[in-house]
């Protein structure tokens, strides 16, 4: 029997994101917005998990915004250092070292609790929501972010406007993510239904030019992934090109892009052949994530309150369901895997608590 995760409960804030610091095993980042997201003001919180067989998670400090939070993504150049997807179109870098330690001080009546809220930058370019944010962690001074519009942009945190706009999408852009294989190679996931691929390498794409003026850019590789909503894909970490995608259709599906092949679909149908499908979740899957230490186990997390681990080649040869993680009450946006504990593993949920678990 698996032992109770470890919670952490944030009352009148739903998560969207966690995210674990590439430099301290111990350091977690949470994305959370007031009236799941809806409307009102977010928070950035950041916890602390300790090591161990049974870890325990903390809240270390948190950060409140004027609009609510979708994503976050660390820094891989600056350890204390993050950027915040948000509702109200802007990105902001937080300095994590720029603010007191949780609890703060008590405040008097009716004022906040006296967190010095300002991030170290800010940019407002994106014309709708901010759904995701990616650092790049081979070209080390850029991160990418994507909005509800149709654009990924990517940036330089010491630039004041973004390197490069790229119409990817006529649609919302749910995530874009670097090749953690390839530099300069972005993956994006629509509500049209596709999986594309984005060389920024490409003169009309590279960040020296213009920002991208076409209707569309046009994509490396264009995957029929969905004949609805694909909401959240990720590159797998050992296997260069191979990456997952899932959404409205509550399928999982893990795509080689060296060899798609296309079928012969109709409206409404997936138009991609997938190298393997899991299916068991009840509702939208929101977030996949494949572990950083096995190729072939990936984790998804649904509107159906359940986290799941999938193993995608065991020896029978065909994808097996791992583990059920059930213990949250609502929606489950967001997943990570520990990038240095092997089998820890992190879901938040629209029910305000993360829990921290092992596989």
């Amino acid at each position: 029997m698996n032992p109770p995760p470890s919670v952490l409960h944030t009352p009148g804030f739903a998560h969207y994101n966690a995210a674990w610091s590439p430099f301290h095993p111990s350091r977690l980042a949470i994305a959370s917005s007031a009236n799941y997201g809806l409307v009102g003001n977010g928070r950035l919180h950041i916890a602390g998990v300790s090591p161990g067989p049974a870890p325990a998670i903390a809240l270390e400090k948190l950060y409140e915004t004027q609009d609510g939070l979708y994503d976050i993504a660390w820094s891989e150049v600056h350890e204390n250092q993050l950027v915040s997807a948000s509702g109200d179109g802007s990105i902001k870098l937080w300095d994590i070292t720029l603010n007191v330690s949780y609890p703060p001080p008590r405040p008097g009546p009716g004022a906040y609790t006296g967190l010095s809220d300002r991030p170290i930058r800010a940019w407002h370019e994106h014309t709708r929501e901010v759904f995701g944010v990616d650092w790049s962690n081979i070209q080390k001074d850029q991160f990418v972010s994507c909005c509800w519009d149709g654009t990924v942009k990517l940036w330089n945190p010491e630039h004041p406007r973004a390197l490069t706009t790229l119409q990817a999408h006529h649609a919302c852009v749910y995530q874009a993510l670097f090749s953690p294989h390839h530099p300069g190679l972005l993956a994006t996931c629509s509500t049209d239904g596709t999986v594309r691929l984005f060389d920024l390498r490409a003169p009309a794409l590279a960040p020296s030019s213009n920002a991208f003026t076409a209707p569309l850019a046009a994509p490396a590789l264009t995957v029929p992934a969905s004949g609805t909503e694909v909401l959240a894909l990720d590159w797998n970490k050992y296997r260069p090109l191979v990456l997952a995608s899932a959404g409205i259709d509550k399928a999982v599906r893990v795509w080689d892009c060296r060899m798609v092949r296309l079928g012969g679909a109709t409206v409404g149908e997936v138009g991609g052949v997938a190298e393997s499908t899991m299916m068991g979740h009840e509702y939208a899957v929101r977030k996949v994530q494949w572990s950083p230490h096995r190729p072939d186990m990936l984790a998804s997390a649904s509107y159906d309150m359940t986290c799941r681990i999938w193993t995608t080649n065991p020896p029978q040869g065909m994808p097996h369901l791992a583990r059920i993680h059930d213990a949250h009450t609502e929606f489950v946006v967001g997943t990570a895997w520990s990038l240095f504990d092997e089998g820890l593993l992190v879901s938040c949920s629209w029910d305000c608590k993360v829990d921290v678990f092992r596989v």
